[in-house]
């Protein structure tokens, strides 16, 4: 009776959140261990399903870094990074793009699909959805490099604009986009691999996203004192960046959820997708997981 009654006190807490983001979008970006423990890719599906089935209409943005670097190797191709971005020439984008729009997204796809969703698979060169422009690195960017004014890292872009008509469409169709991080630039004829984060955090802003949330492998933001920080304002975030509490790999996220929410999503989040079922946790439950981030 105690455990029946735990299970009512659950599906109680989560009925405000249901009713909040019913009809609403969440842009999920997918990465880290959860995609590659077997456990964890299974419950991350079932919180997809499970979201979709509710009328929450969450959009996956992929990564797919460590299935790269095991397939360049396979094949002979050195891996070369700068600033933390991917040198890629013509032939490495190929890899890429084989990789992170074939193996990887399918992948996610058939997971979601088995779980009962239904998913469709599309990289930003699908109906234009991802338009892209070469990204240019400054070489203040790189100072580990003796290198010109400007870096060139070949077939890597930035999000120049995103055509949200197609994942409408499938969202009406009550379809769940899974999404790989390839853009093109049509009028210069280019495809370019361009950070998941980032693309993320266009196409929340571009839908006007309830919610942004980055997956990753850490607990979230944590303060000088390595406790984890469960709220930061903009502007707080801004001060934390640059008294260098938070540092490293971790200022990009940050980046990416400022620009989020001062775009217009209502919540960032980075949450720790080792935890199972740590969507679910996030979006329905009174205590969520992980840092969440607000324009205030």
């Amino acid at each position: 009776m105690k455990h029946a009654q735990a299970r009512a006190a659950t599906l109680i807490e989560a009925l405000p959140y249901l009713q909040r983001f019913a009809d609403q979008t969440v842009v999920i970006k997918y990465g880290g261990h959860a995609m590659v423990d077997e456990e964890l890719k299974a419950s991350f599906a079932t919180d997809i399903v499970l979201l979709k089935q509710v009328g929450i209409h969450p959009v996956i943005v992929h990564g797919g870094g460590p299935q790269i670097g095991r397939m360049l190797e396979k094949v002979g191709k050195q891996a070369r990074f700068i600033a933390g971005q991917r040198v890629t020439d013509s032939e490495t984008m190929d890899v890429v793009e084989m990789v992170l729009a074939g193996l990887v997204n399918k992948e996610i796809v058939a997971n979601i699909n088995h779980a009962g969703g239904k998913a469709v698979g599309l990289s930003g060169k699908d109906g234009g959805l991802i338009c892209a422009r070469k990204l240019k690195l400054e070489a203040a960017d790189a100072p580990e490099l003796d290198a010109p004014e400007i870096i060139d890292l070949g077939h890597v872009g930035e999000v120049h604009g995103v055509n949200t008509g197609i994942l409408e469409l499938l969202e009406r169709d009550r379809f769940i986009p899974v999404i790989a991080p390839v853009g093109y630039d049509k009028p210069a004829g280019q495809r370019y691999n361009i950070n998941a984060d980032s693309v993320a955090g266009a196409i929340a802003t571009a839908l006007g996203a309830v919610k942004l949330i980055l997956l990753t492998d850490v607990p979230g933001v944590l303060d000088g004192d390595r406790q984890l920080v469960s709220r930061l304002s903009a502007a707080e975030a801004d001060q934390w960046i640059q008294a260098g509490v938070i540092t490293g790999g971790m200022i990009p996220k940050v980046q990416c959820c400022l620009n989020a929410v001062r775009g217009g999503v209502s919540r960032a989040h980075i949450i720790d997708g080792r935890q199972p079922h740590a969507v679910l946790l996030e979006i329905l439950t009174d205590e969520g997981v992980g840092t969440v981030f607000t324009p205030e």
